[in-house]
This record gives C-alpha cells, sequence and structure tokens, in this order.
C-alpha cells in the first residue's frame, strides 16, 4: 500500500490550520487524482460534545465531500487533529471510519499531533483489507 503524495505547501497548510483550531480538532480533506493531491479543503468541526478529542464533517461540508467522489478529482485523504500532540489512529477515529465491512469513503487518513505550542508530529494511515483495520503507511516531517 503506497501512501498518498502530499505536498509539503499542502502540509504546512495543514500543520497552521492545526495550531490555530487549537484546543479544538481541525478536520478537511485533501483533493486531488492518483496518487497525488493538490488541493485542501478545510471544514468546520461540527463534532459538539467533545470538539478537543473528536471532529466531525456535517451539513454542506459533508455533501461537498461526498460529491467528490462522482468527480474527476476526489477526496483522497481525510486530515484531522489530535490536541494531545500525538499522530495515531484511535479507537474513535477507527469507530467513524469504518463498519464491520470495510471503510465508509475509499480515502486515507492524515493525523496531525499538535499542542498549544506547535505541531509535533504526523502520520499517515490506510485501510487494510489483511488486518481489516487501518495501519499507518507513512510519518510526515514537521514543516516549520
Amino acid at each position: 500500500m503506497t501512501p498518498i503524495s502530499i505536498p509539503d505547501a499542502l502540509l504546512r497548510e495543514i500543520y497552521r490550520y492545526a495550531r490555530l483550531a487549537h484546543p479544538i480538532e481541525c478536520c478537511g480533506y485533501l483533493r486531488g487524482s492518483g496518487t497525488r493531491v493538490d488541493e485542501l479543503v478545510a471544514c468546520n468541526n461540527a463534532e459538539r460534545v467533545q470538539p478537543e478529542r473528536n471532529f466531525a464533517i456535517d451539513g454542506d461540508e459533508l455533501f461537498a465531500f461526498a460529491r467528490t467522489f462522482y468527480s474527476p478529482r476526489p477526496a483522497l485523504v481525510i486530515y484531522h487533529s489530535h490536541t494531545n500532540g500525538r499522530a495515531y489512529f484511535s479507537e474513535t477515529d477507527r469507530l467513524q471510519s469504518a463498519s464491520d465491512d470495510g471503510p465508509y469513503y475509499e480515502c486515507q487518513h492524515l493525523v496531525v499531533g499538535v499542542t498549544a505550542e506547535k505541531v509535533t508530529e504526523a502520520a499517515q494511515f490506510a485501510w487494510s483489507v489483511d488486518d481489516n483495520d487501518f495501519v499507518e503507511l507513512a510519518r510526515w516531517p514537521v514543516l516549520g
């Protein structure tokens, strides 16, 4: 499984958004074609109960996300931050992203660890049919 390539400029923009959103989780998605992304779509975190621990894309933003799958440039990566500074695919992330039958969307996931001071790490995940779970594909550099 190959990670979708994310240009440094988009990583910087995600990191900036994660720092600005802290203490709540940021979220959004990256569009492109093949194995490359070239557009960042930032979304509002619609999580109402614990936005500092969870994220949700809802309403018109969710419809726009879903419509990308019927376009030549679909969403390829969903991103969000963890405000505890750690980039891992949590149990909540799994429950929001897949059922026993597999992932809800054919997207990879980028999780950005962020604290009040800085982005600490970023990791990319994808669904593995063999593992019936999300597995880590790559670690991304923390860019200044």
